[in-house]
């Protein structure tokens, strides 16, 4: 949930961080239009995380925690939750790896949540926070993706369920870095970052690509490659994997052919979706 667009409310009356109440930091953490911002903030935040976060803000505040410092947490409990999921474990054991990833990777959309509001009640909000931002959510889905890996391979052993998490995890960053790569292409060919025409600059020119792009928006299966997502999946594959007690993690290596599946081509569909649009004019 990169913070950069977002400037922080002026005011010469707004309490220290050790004065700030809850209140303040919603007032100055979470400006108007905050939860509506197309593409930057995700369906949990808006329908739990955002309420539940100016209370951890308030305490991040109080506790003298910087900005960068509650990023750096964030992503370090991404990158964890792929660790935990990708620990060894066999029958209804299997599960806890997989609650403590799911358990991890909410912490750390908390965070993602609270590093940009104490940021902005701050007046602390920069490029090197949004820098970082994007740096730990391609850590952490990508080390997630490779920890279901592991997980459907039945432990730390070579195998073709690996490979498919490294497939996945790799065509993750690759729709990520397609995504990002729109402002590099724009500012090196001295453009603006954001296209002229708004939302219609993100549609194709081609009404049957258009068309395609609507369904597959409307199906919402690119969300299984998405952090909390996944976790999500994980833990009721690994729940499933208990219940039906076969002796392997066969929820599991469903989950995981399919969201390598899913990864590669939303990645070829997406790389498709840029060109055939007017983000590059």
């Amino acid at each position: 949930m990169p913070e950069a667009a977002h400037a922080t409310v002026p005011s010469d009356d707004r309490p220290t961080r050790k004065q700030a109440k809850v209140r303040d930091v919603r007032r100055y953490g979470q400006p108007p239009g905050l939860k509506d911002r197309r593409n930057e903030e995700h369906w949990a935040g808006r329908l739990y995380m955002r309420s539940l976060s100016p209370y951890f803000s308030w305490l991040a505040l109080r506790l003298g925690f910087s900005p960068n410092q509650l990023t750096y947490m964030m992503m370090a409990c991404g990158v964890l939750s792929g660790l935990v999921v990708s620990l060894p474990a066999t029958g209804t054991a299997a599960v806890w790896p997989a609650l403590g990833g799911a358990v991890l990777i909410q912490v750390y959309l908390l965070l993602d949540c609270i590093d940009g509001e104490v940021a902005r009640y701050l007046r602390r909000t920069s490029v090197a926070g949004v820098f970082l931002d994007r740096i730990g959510h391609y850590l952490s889905e990508v080390a997630l993706l490779v920890g279901l890996g592991f997980a459907a391979q039945g432990g730390w052993r070579n195998g073709g369920y690996v490979e498919l998490g490294l497939l996945a995890a790799l065509g993750a960053a690759l729709i990520k870095a397609e995504t990002d790569n729109v402002v590099v292409a724009r500012a090196k060919s001295g453009l603006a970052a954001d296209p002229s025409g708004g939302d219609r600059a993100l549609r194709p020119r081609s009404t049957k690509i258009a068309l395609a792009r609507q369904a597959a928006a409307m199906l919402r299966f690119h969300r299984i490659i998405g952090a909390v997502e996944l976790s999500l999946f994980i833990l009721g594959a690994a729940v499933l994997d208990a219940v039906l007690g076969t002796g392997t993690p066969a929820a599991m290596r469903v989950l995981c052919v399919a969201v390598a599946a899913v990864a590669v081509v939303q990645t070829l569909l997406h790389l498709v979706s840029i060109l055939a649009s007017r983000r590059l004019k």
